[in-house]
């Protein structure tokens, strides 16, 4: 009979226990790291159509070995006290890996969003977010939190100014949370930032001959099938980016009604534009439906890219998992038991607390600019406009003076010329932030004893800087 799948709480536990195995840490601090500081339950009722409906919500903090707190409110009838605290022991290695200074957090509502109208859920959230606020867990200086399944930049923005409300005279308080639309305090590139990490992501590990090598695969992204599972915000960027930029092709799509083949490649956009029209992805003509959308998961590619719940790949179907490279662009989409088939089978995996990071990493360059009150490039792109154009006007000076007769291509002139605006800073930032995070991975992987894949290097190198952090304070 084969054992019994642990739970999502149990897998990250376990991951843990692989890491700290092999470093050498005192007993009274491993414990402080893996366990959750606290974790608030909240039921609260909100008159709707009539009568009382009572709500139930969750914010966990694991670390506050850096403060603020950060990680998102996920929407989900799923959501429980363990799955809360799993997310949030992720959360603060997440964070230490990719050098954001926060401590981890998570929080949930046991809701079906889309069983309630906008002006009810605008009323469920405003409540919730009281609750909490009122408690200090969510507060610019203490607890930040972000969007998750289920939420986005419009529940933000519910939160943020619930929050401004009960804090009239906080000056920042627009950095209560993070993932709010532009016009209330968001920054450029939030909302595809996960998906965009994940492109960076794969584009430093196709940058590395060794790790391609121990994956099977060589050359770079261009060509590479790709099967995603789960086209909501973070799959369908990530789709979107590493098809239209980097020339892969997306072979197969999953989703919660089925799944999508076509071998010569899924267009994305137009597959996107199809969900948003009919709710489903039946009926899109450019690729073959299949009702057993799970089943595609073992299909063959080069990337398979886990991008919906936690638990899609558990001992039963590891064993049948083609894909030589997943990248966990979800959080925990593998389980423990899964990972262990999976390591043994040779499969590569860039572990979510690194693949999924970019949304984090965005987050704090928002809750930054919120604090500084200013836009980032307000300052100086023009000023990096002119010192540009003042270039290219001397050498073209020159070049008429000598009578050399060249000239610079218009379509280089237009880039050079170009100042960074907040989404080129942004894109800047998160890509320089996924490149230094993969390579100090890397480098336990190859170098470290008994690092033997990227999850538990990953772990190492997160738990070290937590380690790090505490031992400063004097613990």
């Amino acid at each position: 009979m084969q054992a019994a799948e642990p739970s999502f709480r149990e897998s990250v536990d376990l991951m843990f226990n692989r890491a700290v195995a092999l470093m050498d840490l005192s007993p009274g601090l491993e414990e402080k790291i893996r366990v959750c500081n606290s974790t608030y339950t909240v039921r609260f009722g909100v008159r709707l159509r009539g009568k009382i409906f009572t709500f139930t919500g969750y914010r966990s903090v694991h670390s506050e070995h850096m403060e603020p707190v950060k990680g998102g409110i996920r929407y989900a009838l799923s959501v429980s006290q363990d799955e809360v605290e799993a997310l949030a022991a992720l959360m603060t290695y997440k964070c230490a890996l990719v050098e954001t200074p926060f401590g981890g957090s998570k929080g949930g509502l046991c809701i079906d969003p889309r069983e309630w109208d906008e002006h009810e859920l605008e009323q469920i959230t405003r409540r919730f977010a009281y609750e909490l606020a009122k408690r200090d867990l969510i507060h610019p200086a203490q607890n930040v939190p972000a969007p998750d399944m289920g939420t986005g930049e419009r529940e933000m923005a519910w939160i943020a100014d619930q929050y401004a409300r009960m804090n009239t005279a906080d000056i920042n308080a627009r950095a209560c949370v993070t993932g709010k639309p532009i016009n209330a305090g968001g920054i450029h590139g939030r909302v595809e930032a996960t998906g965009r990490g994940v492109q960076f992501a794969l584009r430093e590990f196709f940058r590395h001959a060794e790790d391609k090598a121990r994956a099977g695969l060589s050359g770079d992204l261009d060509g590479k099938r790709i099967i995603v599972q789960g086209l909501g915000n973070v799959g369908y960027h990530a789709a979107k980016f590493l098809t239209e930029e980097d020339g892969a092709k997306v072979t197969g799509v999953i989703e919660r009604d089925g799944a999508l083949v076509n071998p010569d490649g899924i267009p994305v956009e137009e597959l996107r534009q199809w969900m948003m029209k009919t709710g489903s992805i039946r009926g899109f003509a450019q690729a073959d439906f299949f009702e057993d959308g799970r089943r595609l998961l073992e299909e063959e590619c080069d990337i398979l890219i886990p991008a919906a719940m936690e638990g899609v790949i558990t001992r039963e179907n590891a064993a049948r998992i083609k894909a030589p490279l997943i990248i966990e662009a979800a959080n925990g989409p593998i389980t423990f038991g899964a990972d262990e088939i999976l390591r043994q089978k040779g499969t590569v995996i860039v572990p979510d607390l690194y693949a999924n990071a970019g949304g984090v990493t965005v987050s704090y360059f928002e809750w930054v600019k919120n604090l500084s009150h200013i836009r980032f490039g307000r300052m100086q792109r023009r000023a990096e406009e002119a010192r540009s154009r003042a270039l290219v006007e001397e050498l073209e000076r020159l070049s008429a003076d000598q009578g050399l007769g060249w000239q610079l291509a218009p379509d280089f002139k237009q880039k050079f010329m170009q100042g960074s605006d907040e989404l080129a800073l942004v894109r800047s930032g998160l890509d320089d932030t996924m490149r230094i995070a993969y390579q100090s991975m890397r480098e336990v992987w190859h170098g470290a004893e008994g690092a033997e894949d990227l999850r538990v290097a990953a772990y190492i190198v997160a738990i070290r800087r937590v380690a790090a952090t505490y031992r400063s304070k004097g613990l």
